[in-house]
């Protein structure tokens, strides 16, 4: 049970194997990641005893930018049929979990894997529940069984508050009929994923204002009018006209990335297609300026060396706010509505 088991989008395996390779220099856990393109995975193979279950200690699942999903253990050969003996003979030195998840890889293959989950999942839980391996109890680690195949399975363990909120880190969330455009489903997940739900109603409030740069549509606009925010959305294009009808969202025919607020609002949110480093000099001053309490924005990557972009625009901004004697709290995520991007987002404390 030495290898970590990391979930992401396809085509961001090598972004994922950087990642953890960083990760795990700087903790001095040593260990090489292996992965295939367009697998939706990849893996980090430690090299020293407890490698693998040391790193989920040391690091806060939240703080991964390209990992969906993680789990520590190892992978399965199973057989055709009687595949629960299988598995509970494999499980035997596993510990006894507080939760079971059954999951696949955000591939064509394992969407087709789905269905046989589903049907796997009651006979395996009733197994697993009468041998004493599996308990109601989020104290106790959850057992995440990811099927590669109907024969192969990596069967891993990961802390419930220390790994995604869904199975496989994808959202189950719907899309709002009355929204303008898809996009808006990025900003819904941005919010769960970077905010505490119950703190929703404090920091989403009614009444507050915001700003949505690069508006038109309105994807991003729709989402804080549900939450009854004002909002000035600042683009040279149309908005959706139920928005402007709900006497909320103020238009601005504008270039956002020149668009200065007349006074500062609680919330920035941009999804504007620009090159990152431009992008990432606009998060700075507006946080910096004051103009903002909160942003959350969408940095677009480039073809190349994605990770290290990234964490040098990170570095960028942080060391940008430290210089005037800020304190702001950044986060960075590869959302599953995220595309060739990630969302940031930024609090002043």
């Amino acid at each position: 049970m030495n290898s970590l088991l990391l979930h992401c989008r396809p085509g961001f395996e090598g972004e994922v194997c950087a990642e953890i390779s960083d990760l795990a220099a700087r903790l001095e856990v040593a260990g090489y990641a292996r992965s295939k393109p367009n697998l939706a995975y990849a893996e980090f193979v430690c090299t020293e005893p407890g490698g693998a279950e040391r790193l989920m200690r040391k690091l806060r699942f939240s703080r991964l930018i390209f990992i969906r999903q993680w789990a520590r253990g190892s992978f399965l050969a199973l057989p055709e049929t009687d595949r629960i003996s299988v598995l509970l003979e494999a499980l035997a030195d596993y510990p006894q979990a507080g939760s079971l998840w059954l999951e696949v890889f955000d591939t064509n293959e394992g969407k087709e894997l789905s269905g046989f989950c589903k049907k796997f999942e009651a006979p395996l839980r009733k197994a697993l529940s009468k041998a004493g391996k599996l308990v109601e109890d989020r104290l106790k680690p959850r057992l995440l069984l990811t099927f590669k195949s109907g024969r192969e399975v990596f069967l891993g363990l990961a802390e419930a508050d220390n790994s995604a909120f869904w199975p496989m880190g994808i959202p189950r969330l719907k899309f709002p009929r009355e929204a303008p455009s898809r996009s808006t489903l990025k900003l819904e997940e941005a919010w769960h994923h970077f905010i505490p739900r119950d703190e929703w109603d404090t920091r989403l409030a009614p009444a507050m204002t915001a700003v949505d740069l690069g508006a038109a549509p309105g994807g991003w606009t729709w989402q804080l009018v549900n939450r009854h925010i004002r909002v000035t959305a600042v683009d040279n294009g149309p908005m959706a006209e139920s928005l402007m009808d709900s006497g909320l969202v103020e238009h601005q025919r504008a270039d956002g990335f020149t668009f200065k607020p007349r006074k500062p609002v609680n919330w920035m949110v941009c999804d504007i297609v620009e090159k990152p480093a431009r992008t990432a000099a606009m998060i700075e001053t507006w946080l910096g300026e004051g103009w903002c309490q909160e942003a959350v924005v969408n940095l677009k990557l480039p073809m190349k060396q994605r990770f290290a972009e990234v964490q040098r625009l990170l570095e960028r901004i942080e060391d940008g706010l430290k210089a005037r004697g800020l304190k702001v709290s950044i986060g960075c995520k590869q959302l599953y509505h995220d595309r060739e991007e990630v969302t940031c987002h930024l609090r002043r404390l």
